[in-house]
């Protein structure tokens, strides 16, 4: 059986920065939640922020340019927590590992786990193409990832992968 890794915030757990969640109310989810498919895991929380925290953004990039030394994670005061995304990251990479998920269902427009979207840097709400910090690590390393809006495209690659034989993950 395939397993997921999945942002906490999106099975209901409060660890945004506002200390709310954003869970996933779709059948295909819940029945992955049974099937015990899911493993969550918060990069920020695990990264050493606390919650609730100050809302943070990429400035000069996106996740791929942090993990180049390009760009920052910055908060809304100024302060500089790239390293505490980069730790989430490499923790988030480890137990996608451990696991064996070779899927992560991330949370889109995080500054961390955005697939599709993050926010352009100067807390205007304004939305710009990229990944976070955590999805651009584990797509370097092959781990596929999607946001919650790709639910039936993660369904079909799930009935793909459990069709198909697979190597081994990596260590």
């Amino acid at each position: 059986m395939e397993r997921i890794l999945v942002s906490s915030c999106l099975i209901g757990r409060p660890v945004r920065y506002d200390g709310a969640a954003k869970p996933v109310g779709d059948d295909l989810f819940e029945r992955w939640r049974t099937e015990g498919r899911l493993v969550p895991f918060c990069p920020e929380v695990s990264g050493g922020l606390t919650v609730p925290r100050p809302p943070a953004e990429i400035v000069g990039g996106d996740g791929h340019a942090v993990l180049d030394g390009t760009a920052h994670v910055r908060t809304d005061t100024g302060e500089d927590v790239t390293a505490e995304f980069l730790h989430g990251a490499r923790q988030a990479l480890d137990t996608a590992r451990r696991s064996g998920a070779r899927i992560a269902l991330l949370k889109e427009g995080s500054p961390s786990c955005g697939s599709h979207q993050i926010y352009d840097g100067t807390f205007t709400g304004t939305p710009v193409p990229g990944d976070g910090v955590t999805t651009a690590l584990l797509k370097r390393e092959g781990i596929q990832v999607f946001s919650e809006t790709d639910l039936p495209a993660l369904n079909a690659l799930l009935q793909t992968l459990e069709t198909t034989p697979h190597p081994p993950p990596k260590p």
